[in-house]
């Protein structure tokens, strides 16, 4: 059997009067990608601050792997710092036999494909290379959990295609854990070998996705489990409208 690098078990966190996770269970084995939905204020990125360690206020029992990493929404580059420096400025230093902080920089944004901007400065990049930076960021820590926070959500439709094909091959290869907060069903469905719903703070489906790599939405089962998803977050999908997200 393959070690959890996630075990949380009634967790717990309220804000004033504001019961936002209740009891909340959840297990994350290495290797597994996790894509987690829910509605707005379900909790999603409440959770995703207790496993990432930001949030002292938390109560039950987490238990995470030290090695960890997060990519949030918005890139948060250093504007003062080039791309290179961005990836690198708060590794600590390697052991006499380890690549160079330089070296394991360079590695990293080479594997995000963005070898050619090492130099350049965050305002200089496209939206989708800022966050191809900050998710470098994150791989240069060789992290056992990859905490993501809409990584896409401000991305344009062809830039989160392509983000996708990235982030599953970085996944397939390093064989890291991931828990990827999302809104969008299509997208947790395309990269996920199991969905987890949040409803009222706690774990309402947990569903595997038993769908081959690569997957399109014309595969057979895809509207199915696009379906039961929906209506687990109360969403009615109407014949001739664009598909909600």
């Amino acid at each position: 059997m393959t070690t959890a690098v996630v075990r949380a078990r009634g967790v717990r966190r309220t804000f004033g009067d504001q019961q936002v996770l209740r009891d909340l269970d959840l297990q994350i084995r290495e290797g597994e990608f996790v894509a987690l939905l829910g509605r707005s204020g379900s909790g999603k990125s409440t959770l995703l601050r207790a496993l990432a360690g930001l949030d002292d206020q938390v109560t039950g029992s987490v238990v995470v792997a030290r090695s960890r990493a997060v990519v949030f929404q918005n890139p948060r580059l250093l504007p003062w710092r080039r791309a290179l420096a961005n990836v690198i400025f708060a590794l600590p230093d390697a052991g006499p036999d380890s690549p160079s902080r330089t070296a394991r920089g360079q590695a990293a944004l080479a594997e995000v494909g963005l070898s050619d901007k090492v130099r350049a400065w965050p305002l200089s990049l496209s939206g989708g290379e800022a966050q191809r930076v900050s998710l470098a960021r994150s791989l240069v820590r060789e992290p056992d959990l990859l905490l993501l926070d809409e990584p896409f959500g401000a991305l344009d439709a062809l830039t989160r295609l392509k983000m996708y094909g990235l982030l599953h091959e970085l996944w397939s290869r390093r064989h890291m854990a991931v828990l990827h907060v999302t809104h969008d069903v299509d997208e947790a469905i395309l990269l996920a070998d199991r969905v987890v719903v949040l409803s009222d703070g706690q774990v309402s489906l947990d569903e595997r996705v038993d769908l081959p790599f690569p997957r399109s939405r014309g595969d057979e089962g895809f509207d199915t489990l696009r379906r039961k998803l929906l209506a687990e977050l109360g969403v009615r999908e109407e014949v001739g409208h664009d598909r909600p997200r």
